[in-house]
């Protein structure tokens, strides 16, 4: 068993962990866009080439002959490396290009869930034109309480949050603009109140097997101050809801990514082979999506896979051939705690980078993925992005929290991270907000 994995940092470092657990004892041949310690030590082979190199990647994937491949990040998907890979006769855990619009484009997924009766969606509207006035009357109708997003790819920092990221109708008319000019399309949604939270689910076709749900935390500092980040740590609970989430809950969130699994086929005519990863809020009119995405999250899958208790290469094979069954998805009853470690630095400038910083040792009750670092000589240095994800695994979130806290607290180095993550404080916060979303 070969398979070829295209990634990049903590989540790739993961996904690689994962497969390499596979009785099948599977060879990994990775391919990078810089290296990384954690997935090298974990593959048979790295290549470093862009992702986005097609050319590149196919290339590579010519020589290596996989079985399969695993296609992690949202750029290739979202261009369509996996309809690339199928062309030579390699099947990938990705859905296609067309399927990857329900992460690519918002206004194409508002419109899905819409065009198929999917209920789950702000008030919003699509504007393709630099018409301030059109754009401002919308702003005015949303009485100022209005997201915008970019229609495209962005890395996850392409939205803009009305009282957080723009604080007048004026800057929310400049930023649509500005979207507008860079990607044709601009997409203004209604802003929703309530607690987020992420469920991802194996999908293959209209099979969908959920994974436990995750709360994640954007914001760069504590008390969720400072500017968005791709993550700065995520915890997941033992019952695999959260503690802020009801049983309808979960279940309406799993009702929409299977309802919105089945409206990918029947409006693009193939299947969605991958990962549907659904951003969700709840609300008092009940669970709203957020937005899709088309793979697995970082940090989400830190918390996620060192969970799953099958094999992993059977899941991704079964995705594969639509032979994807509930008895093939098994995860520990286990709470988890991400916290990640970043240069003292970041998100701000790149200061730190490469510096030197020392890891700990952890045991079975934890995890290191590695980031953005460079090795040399066994000496890890600092690159100017997440450093490394650290996940403390307990019977409960407070124990979790503190097998990750002490040993983030054990990090050498020009370093921080979040100590609130996954803190009973935190925890208290969001349940105290849905109570008193919910009363109104």
């Amino acid at each position: 068993m070969k398979i070829l994995l295209t990634s990049l940092a903590a989540r790739g470092h993961a996904i690689a962990d994962a497969l390499a657990r596979s009785p099948q004892n599977p060879e990994i041949v990775s391919i990078v866009p810089a290296k990384n310690p954690g997935i090298a030590a974990l593959a048979s082979e790295q290549f470093v080439a862009d992702l986005m190199d097609f050319d590149a990647v196919l290339d590579i994937a010519k020589k290596v002959q996989p079985d399969f491949a695993f296609v992690a990040p949202d750029d290739p998907i979202g261009a369509g490396l996996t309809d690339a890979l199928e062309d030579i006769g390699i099947a990938s855990v990705a859905p296609k290009k067309a399927l990857a619009q329900v992460e690519a484009s918002k206004g194409f997924t508002r419109d899905l869930l819409t065009k198929h009766g999917i209920d789950a969606s702000p008030a919003y509207k699509v504007f393709t034109e630099t018409d301030d006035t059109s754009i401002r009357s919308f702003l005015d109708e949303l009485e100022g309480n209005y997201v915008v997003k970019y229609d495209a790819l962005k890395g996850g920092k392409g939205v803009k949050v009305s009282g957080e990221h723009v604080h007048s109708i004026d800057e929310g008319v400049a930023y649509a603009i500005e979207c507008i000019e860079e990607c044709g399309r601009v997409v203004i949604e209604e802003k929703l109140i309530g607690v987020e939270f992420s469920l991802l689910s194996f999908v293959s076709g209209t099979q969908v097997i959920d994974m436990p749900a995750v709360q994640d935390h954007k914001r760069a500092y504590e008390g969720d101050t400072g500017p968005n980040t791709g993550g700065m740590g995520t915890y997941s609970d033992s019952n695999h809801s959260l503690p802020f989430l009801n049983a309808s809950d979960l279940e309406a969130a799993s009702l929409l990514n299977k309802q919105t699994a089945k409206a990918l086929l029947d409006e693009c005519g193939s299947p969605f082979k991958g990962i549907l990863y659904g951003g969700f809020i709840a609300t008092k009119k009940g669970i709203q999506l957020i937005e899709y995405n088309a793979r697995f999250g970082d940090p989400e899958a830190l918390n996620i896979l060192p969970l799953l208790e099958s094999d992993f290469v059977d899941i991704c094979q079964g995705i594969i051939n639509e032979e994807l069954s509930e008895d093939m998805v098994t995860f520990a009853n286990k709470a988890t705690v991400c916290k990640y470690i970043t240069p003292e630095s970041y998100p701000e400038s790149k200061d730190n980078k490469g510096e030197g910083v020392t890891l700990p040792d952890v045991g079975d009750n934890a995890r290191i993925f590695l980031g953005d670092v460079s090795e040399s000589d066994g000496t890890l240095t600092l690159g100017g992005s997440r450093t490394a994800g650290i996940v403390g695994i307990g019977d409960s979130i407070a124990e979790a929290e503190a097998i990750a806290q002490k040993l983030c607290k054990q990090v050498e180095g020009p370093v921080r991270f979040r100590n609130d993550i996954g803190t009973q404080e935190v925890i208290d916060q969001r349940i105290r907000l849905i109570e008193e979303v919910r009363k109104g």
